[in-house]
């Protein structure tokens, strides 16, 4: 039963992500070479993040998984997993952009519409299909953000739509905490500590950016 619905989330997230990438190429106005570009520097992200998940999952249940490592591997990851694979991939993305002269412009430029697009496909699937009523809030965030970024992204630098996508979202997500029992992305349960945290440092992007600008 656990195996088969772990089979589930992984499918749905899979399926979102697809999603994300189609919207992605819908919406670049970017030449065939240049979307291919930030599709794998994207693509390259998605994956380490997967596994910095397994990675977090692994190192907060060392104990259990020394002993079973078939118990921690067969249970969904929770939500510590998920922000240690943020934080991780912070660290990963701040490495490349350092060592491998990495540009965080392109990484961007692909990242926030296929963030926008499968978050957005998750969490119809999750209300849809698994009748989910906690999921409409999030969607209607997400599909604000959707117009808002098909409306600016071509208008604005792609600093300042991250920055601006980022804030809007953590802030629309702690109102949702207020609303709701709770609010979650891809699954996972969103604590408010992180959510104000990522509204801060997206508040801070959006000042600098705009500072540089003048």
């Amino acid at each position: 039963m656990i195996s088969a619905w772990v089979f589930e989330k992984v499918a749905i997230v899979v399926l979102s992500i697809i999603a994300g990438i189609a919207f992605f190429y819908i919406s670049s106005p970017a030449a065939k070479d240049e979307k291919k570009r930030q599709l794998e520097e994207s693509t390259s992200l998605i994956i380490n993040f997967v596994l910095f998940v397994w990675a977090g999952k692994i190192v907060l249940n060392i104990g259990i998984f020394v002993t079973d490592p078939l118990a921690v591997l067969a249970y969904p990851s929770d939500s510590n997993a998920f922000y240690t694979a943020v934080l991780l991939l912070l660290v990963n993305i701040v490495y490349k952009t350092i060592r491998k002269h990495m540009n965080v412009a392109v990484v961007l430029s692909g990242i926030v519409p296929i963030f926008l697009g499968s978050a957005f496909c998750y969490e119809f699937i999750d209300a849809v299909w698994n009748d989910n009523p906690m999921a409409w809030g999030h969607m209607g965030l997400l599909f604000i953000l959707l117009i808002l970024f098909l409306m600016r992204h071509e208008r604005i630098s792609v600093f300042m739509m991250a920055a601006l996508i980022f804030a809007v979202w953590s802030l629309g997500q702690t109102i949702l905490t207020f609303l709701l029992p709770f609010t979650a992305l891809y699954g996972y349960m969103m604590s408010s500590w992180f959510l104000i945290l990522v509204f801060i440092i997206s508040v801070i992007a959006l000042i600098y950016n705009k500072k540089r600008v003048k």
